[in-house]
């Protein structure tokens, strides 16, 4: 390599895509905040993402790993969260403007239906045998539940701080919030509270995911990730004291001081749809696999030229897409405007398989 390399005492800049995974074309103007890919209702693959550009895109996923720009909506202020209905029709999009809009993809209209008195930090669908609604957390410290046929919400719940991250699984919903709460629903009949659980890492929540018990393929407990490169893997009910463990990630030893490690946050955790294995995503730039059940790393990424921001699976498992973009982890000082958020798609199915599966 001329120029630099060994030889050289400038750091050699990292690749933009070292991974050679797929490019999304027109990824928006600002970092990805959310990301979400159509459900297994619909026959194609779409990839929404919402950014602090104030947008949400749409993108058709063909099968060669191509990707359509399809639609785009804007909101007034930054996207916090995005969602699909279960029938793939509508997308919902939360906002710092306090609100969530419902974006009817046939008809390309938006409608107002879910509003907090702060930024709205999270929305997810939920499909009942007996209703419907959309779950709203948000910075307001209320947790919402909305027919989005109404202007008032079906129940309201007092969250313990701020809503930071939240997953559902029907009928399991879980909420991370401010000063490390964490606290688990059901979502049967009507929705309650569980029970709070004591937050098994001494660091800010960033993100949360349900996973599925392997044999009954019920939701039966969650992958946790902290600022301080560590994730939680918590048991509602754990059949044993062990099996509730927390390992560390998104690390990296710096090359200056020797015993000394530069210490990431995970920004995001998914579980693979049928696999049930993980893939978390941090601010140093990587992504990895794992296998809780195994308690192994299944893969490391090579390092990407900006923090990775969001990640997600689709429908079936075949593809892994994920978001890179500045995320102001190391101050205004490192931000570069010139660099500019991007989307990768991978095919992961063979990659994620279980270790532990004899």
């Amino acid at each position: 390599m001329l120029g630099g390399g060994l030889f050289s005492n400038k750091p050699v800049a990292a690749p933009t895509n070292p991974n050679k995974d797929f490019e999304v074309t027109q990824p928006p103007d600002d970092t990805i905040s959310a990301m979400a890919f159509s459900p297994a209702t619909m026959q194609q693959n779409f990839l929404v993402a919402g950014s602090w550009d104030n947008s949400v895109r749409c993108w058709e996923v063909e099968q060669s790993g191509k990707t359509v720009p399809k639609s785009m909506q804007s909101m007034t202020m930054p996207i916090l969260d995005v969602c699909w209905s279960d029938d793939g029709t509508k997308v919902f999009m939360a906002s710092c403007d306090k609100q969530v809009k419902c974006w009817d993809l046939g008809s390309n209209q938006t409608v107002q239906v879910a509003a907090h008195d702060a930024p709205i930090k999270t929305c997810h669908w939920v499909k009942a045998p007996s209703y419907t609604c959309i779950m709203t957390g948000s910075w307001d410290k209320t947790l919402k539940f909305w027919d989005v046929r109404s202007s008032v919400p079906m129940m309201t719940i007092n969250l313990p701080e701020r809503a930071y991250c939240a997953d559902v699984d029907y009928p399991m919903a879980v909420v991370g919030t401010a000063s490390r709460g964490i606290v688990v629903y059901k979502l049967e009949g009507k929705p309650e509270m569980v029970k709070t659980v004591d937050s098994p890492l001494k660091y800010q929540h960033r993100c949360v995911a349900i996973f599925r018990d392997k044999k009954k393929q019920s939701p039966t407990g969650f992958g946790l990730g902290s600022v301080e490169g560590r994730v939680a893997i918590h048991y509602i009910q754990p059949q044993s004291t062990k099996d509730n463990f927390t390992f560390k990630c998104h690390r990296q030893n710096n090359s200056g001081t020797m015993n000394v490690q530069d210490i990431y946050a995970v920004n995001d955790i998914k579980f693979h749809p049928i696999h049930g294995t993980l893939a978390t995503v941090g601010s140093d730039a990587s992504f990895a696999y794992w296998d809780k059940d195994a308690r192994t790393k299944l893969k490391s990424s090579e390092t990407l030229d900006q923090p990775i921001t969001k990640c997600c699976f689709n429908s079936n498992g075949q593809i892994f897409a994920y978001s890179t973009g500045y995320d102001w982890s190391k101050g205004h000082e490192y931000n570069n405007p010139a660099k500019k958020p991007q989307i990768f798609l991978k095919p992961c199915f063979e990659e994620l398989k279980p270790k532990s599966s004899t």
